[in-house]
């Protein structure tokens, strides 16, 4: 449960790797930091590589005969086809991926709350939607660990995508093995995490494990990685959560003092009013399984889905409908 693959992440080049940014400047992103021991990045700046150089004119999205355009208002000059033609060569010659984090509300990188200009011409009004690079990176890999640098600062969404980035870098391994036996031990071990995000989702995921069409292995890992991004598609409910813990609570129950059940059920109670973060129960229940030595339990993905040296609890102020 220790081990841990390491995810490959597509990131903003400004995010602390360059001052690429419009300014000349980077952003010192602390989550990013964080991150660097555990993932391999590789950096992107779309605005650099299409030649708009380091300091630049801000450019920005307007529409055009209701179509999106990119364009710089200082010097009147149209980037969308050469914006076009970048994004679609860099993502197709990614191979293996399991994550993206952008820089938010970019023309370029952002992948929501980006604004979009009625027109050319001074105004204060905007709609909001996707940068060039960042929309199509929604388009293409949507069933990846997706986010902007903005949202990550809250610990509910920062959970759930490191959740998912690091399932999908373990199932990347298990699509490199090419065996029913890695397939299997994948599918049992994120047993309790899969069925606090989709309890049906998961139940579809053993049925593709169970391959009573008799498919070829490469087929079965197609339908499955298919599958395990669909459960892992959104912020799983509380609630759900709160089953698939009280389930591994059950396993270690019986050795526990009445105080220590009492304290235990407290903490579900204080993770359930948003007080404190996921993580915290997780490392309370591997403190039990470890004591019990309860084998089950410290082989469940749950209990520790990524490095803990990721976990942290700061957050933006936004609870979990954020």
């Amino acid at each position: 449960m220790n081990s841990f693959p390491r995810p490959v992440v597509v990131v903003s080049k400004c995010l602390g790797f360059d001052s690429c940014r419009y300014n000349g400047q980077t952003v010192n992103d602390r989550f990013i930091h964080l991150l660097k021991p555990f993932v391999e990045f590789i950096t992107v700046c779309p605005e650099v590589e299409i030649g708009l150089g380091v300091p630049r004119s801000p450019i920005r999205i307007a529409l055009q005969d209701d179509k999106k355009v990119l364009y710089q208002p200082a010097t009147e000059r149209m980037v969308t086809d050469q914006m076009i033609a970048f994004t679609d060569q860099f993502l197709t010659s990614l191979a293996d991926v399991d994550g993206f984090i952008l820089k938010n509300r970019s023309p370029s990188c952002g992948s929501g709350d980006v604004k979009i200009y009625p027109g050319f011409e001074k105004t204060a009004s905007s709609t909001r939607g996707s940068g060039f690079f960042g929309g199509e990176v929604l388009e293409r890999f949507s069933g990846l660990a997706i986010e902007d640098e903005g949202r990550l600062k809250n610990f509910a969404i920062r959970e759930h995508f490191l959740i998912k980035l690091f399932a999908l870098a373990r199932l990347r391994k298990v699509r490199d093995e090419k065996t029913m036996k890695a397939l299997v031990q994948f599918h049992s071990r994120h047993k309790l995490l899969f069925l606090a995000y989709h309890q049906a989702g998961y139940r579809q995921a053993g049925r593709i494990v169970a391959n009573h069409e008799k498919l070829p292995i490469e087929n079965v890992l197609e339908r499955y990685e298919e599958q395990v991004k669909l459960i892992l598609t959104k912020t799983p409910n509380y609630k759900s959560m709160i089953n698939s813990l009280q389930h591994a609570y059950g396993g270690i129950s019986d050795g526990l003092t009445k105080e220590e059940k009492i304290f235990f059920l407290n903490t579900i109670e204080e993770y359930r009013d948003e007080r404190i973060p996921l993580s915290t129960v997780l490392h309370l229940l591997k403190g039990y399984a470890l004591r019990f030595n309860n084998t089950y339990l410290l082989e469940q993905v749950l209990l520790q889905p990524y490095p803990v040296e990721l976990v942290e609890i700061t957050d933006s102020g936004k609870g979990r409908n954020y």
